[in-house]
């Protein structure tokens, strides 16, 4: 009986490992393993969302395709912008704010550590409420469906009378939950930053990936409120009678578009800014030269986030608004491009004449500079009214946005993989493969989004299920479609690269890109308490400074 004790002992002690394990993750207010859990949830988000994109690219490769139905057609189209922006972008920012800037401007932790897991989880329950709707759409005696209204939602789609079952209401729930988790989390880190910096931290030398997150941060204060608002408001037109969005009842559906934009024009630069700060440390380490013109790019990115609330009905252009709004809008659409001009020019100055190393963090940034430009200019041209009028409800406007989301915040979040994963997991990704990851997914993105603008030129519309042959749209889609799986092959590389490299990689060292921000002068990856001893900071380039004496430059 007691060898048989033993036995079972021993097969027990795995078990309780993995449990202790999971207890620890689950219950844990470390802002890097908060930070690690926002990124790997995004990541699976991500995957998800890939696929409901491929599965609409399938029905529009031919026209007249049967590939899903038109409800399915419509369910993917939601699920997958929803699923991008407030469950894959969002998160995975969220997740590098949470786990780099205490690290940067040297404090031990956020400001609010349970706070901190109550936002992650509550967000990240929003995300499951979403897609429990699947299985319970028509409630838990019924067939599920997901939501059908397209990721904004427009009245009166969202109306009981057109909008059955509980879809939409998982729709309105989910994102009204992950939204406070948002919200907590911006407190915090505007706390963190303001509160918890390091001796001789002013705000003057804090390096510029924890001032674009303050800024960031602020955004999500001002901007995810009203969108949370309109979502009370619509669970009180469809369960209480109330007709805030019910035009038929007095209502206005045009209230809810500006409602939603004016959370969702902000909720680019939400996602963007983060990119940016990705970019204004990549750069500058991998051409061996500091960040060309520090206030100025301090400076652009407050006139950014300013600017980005004075813009929000540039997506309603086609709604009808009077002149007087539509020159308003227009102009300060275009204002946006100044300060953000700036930071190209800042960028590509950082880069002349230094001694450029193209590591694939580096591959990600160059690409990140043209793709971003490009979108740039293409929503300089959206913010002229009558060009908008034409092209505002084609593929066009669909491409635009995408090549901000992907060419843009996408190209910048893989880039700070591919620097950070060193110091996160304190191994080498395989650089053959990270190489593979971007060329496969570089000529993926221009394949699909280059040629999307095409047949939105020739008049495609948007959010449609299929088309008529013989008006010069076929071979635009064709190609179009063939360019997601170069990019879906291009994502399955970056998630094997990462599950791989976590076990096998080289062992990384505390600094392998010979970095000067905080974060690299502790170890790889760092301590829970982050640092023995609180680090004092004497200039905007600290660790650079120790190991480079002789090279104040």
């Amino acid at each position: 009986m007691a060898s048989e004790s033993i036995a079972i002992g021993r097969l027990d002690a795995p078990a309780r490992q993995i449990g202790e394990i999971l207890h620890d993750w689950v219950t844990t207010v470390d802002h890097k393993k908060l930070g690690l859990l926002y990124i790997m949830y995004a990541i699976l988000f991500l995957v998800i969302g890939g696929i409901e994109a491929t599965i609409m690219r399938i029905q529009l490769i031919v026209p007249h395709n049967n590939f899903v139905s038109p409800q399915v057609f419509n369910e993917m189209f939601t699920m997958h912008g929803t699923t991008m922006i407030f469950f894959v972008a969002m998160p995975i920012v969220f997740g590098f704010g949470n786990y780099f800037v205490p690290l940067m401007i040297g404090a031990r932790d956020m400001a609010f550590p349970r706070l901190n897991a109550f936002s992650f989880w509550i967000s990240a329950f929003g995300g499951l409420l979403l897609y429990f709707s699947f299985v319970g759409g028509n409630g838990l005696y019924g067939a599920g469906n997901a939501p059908d209204v397209g990721w904004f939602a427009y009245a009166p789609l969202t109306a009981k009378a057109f909008s059955l079952g509980h879809s939409t209401d998982f729709w309105t729930l989910g994102l009204l939950v992950s939204g406070i988790g948002s919200i907590g989390t911006a407190t915090n880190l505007i706390a963190t930053v303001l509160c918890l910096r390091c001796p001789g931290m002013t705000l003057g030398k804090m390096p510029l990936f924890a001032w674009m997150n303050l800024v960031m941060a602020g955004l999500v204060l001002l901007a995810v409120s009203p969108l949370t608002a309109a979502q009370v408001m619509l669970s009180l037109d469809r369960y209480l009678g109330a007709h805030f969005f019910d035009t038929q009842a007095g209502g206005s559906a045009v209230l809810w578009m500006h409602f939603f934009w004016i959370f969702g024009h902000p909720e680019v630069y939400v996602l963007v800014i983060p990119a940016f700060a990705f970019v204004s440390e990549i750069i500058p380490v991998f051409s061996r030269k500091p960040i060309f013109g520090y206030p100025i790019m301090v400076g652009a990115t407050v006139s950014i986030g300013f600017l980005s609330f004075l813009v929000w009905a540039h997506h309603m252009f086609t709604v009808g608004m009077n002149s007087y709004a539509n020159s308003f809008f227009a102009i300060s659409t275009m204002l946006v491009g100044v300060p953000t001009g700036i930071k190209i020019f800042n960028w590509i100055a950082t880069m002349w004449g230094g001694k450029i190393r193209f590591g694939t963090p580096m591959l990600f940034c160059i690409a990140f500079l043209l793709q971003f430009l490009i979108a740039g200019l293409t929503g300089i041209m959206l913010s002229v009214a009558p060009f908008d009028w034409q092209l505002g409800n084609s593929y066009f406007v669909v491409a635009h946005f995408h090549y901000v989301i992907v060419g843009g915040i996408l190209f910048g979040l893989f880039g700070a993989f591919y620097y950070w994963f060193p110091k996160m997991s304190g191994r080498m990704y395989n650089d053959a493969l990270s190489k593979w990851h971007f060329w496969l997914f570089l000529i993926g993105f221009h394949l699909t989004f280059d040629f999307m603008h095409i047949p939105g030129l020739l008049g495609m519309p948007r959010r449609i299920y299929t088309y008529e042959p013989g008006r010069g749209w076929d071979v635009w889609n064709l190609i179009v479609t063939i360019g997601v799986f170069f990019q879906g092959a291009g994502i399955l590389i970056f998630v094997g690269n990462l599950l791989w490299s976590s076990l096998k990689g080289k062992f990384a060292g505390n600094d392998p890109w010979d970095a000067w921000t905080l974060e690299w002068s502790t170890a790889s990856p760092p301590p829970e308490y982050n640092f023995a001893t609180l680090p004092t900071v004497n200039s905007r380039r600290p660790l650079w400074d120790i190991k480079h004496p002789e090279d104040p430059d």
